[in-house]
């Protein structure tokens, strides 16, 4: 949720060194800019592994989904393996990234901000408990945070459709 926090850009304003006139904190509160924070957790999907799906069924599954969405798989790092082969336990964490090349260029030459949601990713990670979650970026936010020509506006909403086709499939093995 968008938080607006007046009080707090206030407070780090009044902290800043000004030449005369003395700026008070009343003072900066009045001029202050608004600054917006997100909560964290509204930024990303998280999706659980249904009851009878294993890690690697999941993987399975999305990497098949992608395929039949012509999504390419663009990356696999799989964080857990690599600090087991280094000796330290860890709990599983494999980061998967897919991308359709030819509407990741159209974003980014619209602008180049873009490129730093580029690829999408959707991350498979074992909690404390044992338990198999899913997680991505909410796309949502993103689409909804600027406005796009209407070309690019579709592009983004096919990419967010087909992101929520894959972990779904992911999270319910079905594919």
């Amino acid at each position: 949720m968008l938080k607006p926090t007046t009080a707090l850009a206030a407070a780090l304003l009044a902290t800043l060194p000004f030449a005369a006139p003395v700026v008070t904190a009343s003072d900066a509160l009045d001029n202050a800019p608004e600054v917006n924070m997100y909560e964290i957790g509204q930024t990303v999907l998280k999706i659980g592994l249904v009851d009878g799906v294993s890690p690697d069924d999941a993987v399975d599954a999305m990497n098949s989904k992608a395929v039949e969405l012509n999504m390419k798989l663009v990356g696999h790092q799989n964080v857990g393996a690599e600090l087991e082969a280094r000796g330290i336990e860890s709990p599983r964490l494999e980061i998967f990234q897919f991308c359709r090349p030819e509407d990741a260029i159209k974003m980014v030459k619209f602008n180049t901000i873009y490129a730093a949601y580029m690829p999408c990713t959707i991350s498979l990670v074992e909690d404390s408990d044992g338990r198999f979650w899913l997680e991505m970026l909410n796309l949502d936010m993103i689409i909804n945070a600027y406005e796009l020509p209407p070309e690019l506006q579709a592009i983004a909403i096919t990419v967010n459709g087909e992101m929520l086709s894959i972990i779904t499939a992911g999270a319910t093995g079905n594919f």
